[in-house]
């Protein structure tokens, strides 16, 4: 197993660990420390095993991650003007 893959498989049991934690803010502080650390991860996954293993990384951290996509993908419609004002 790669480096790569044991660096994303800590983000995961680390953003199940937080997940189960309770929070005051909302978890969305989390979320973004999640999001800053997760990026760089997903990168060095690509570079080392190749697209389709990022694809299959960034799937599974987006379905941790599902509201702050959710939200993004929200505003990306009304930015575009496709969705309701």
């Amino acid at each position: 197993m790669t480096t790569s893959i044991i660096l994303a498989a800590l983000w995961a049991l680390a953003a199940n660990v937080l997940a189960i934690l309770p929070s005051r803010d909302n978890h969305w502080r989390r979320a973004y420390a999640l999001i800053v650390v997760g990026v760089p991860i997903l990168g060095y996954v690509t570079y080392q095993n190749g697209p389709w293993i990022g694809l299959i990384v960034l799937l599974g951290g987006m379905s941790m991650l599902r509201w702050p996509v959710i939200h993004a993908a929200r505003w990306l419609q009304r930015a575009a003007g496709l969705g309701p004002r």
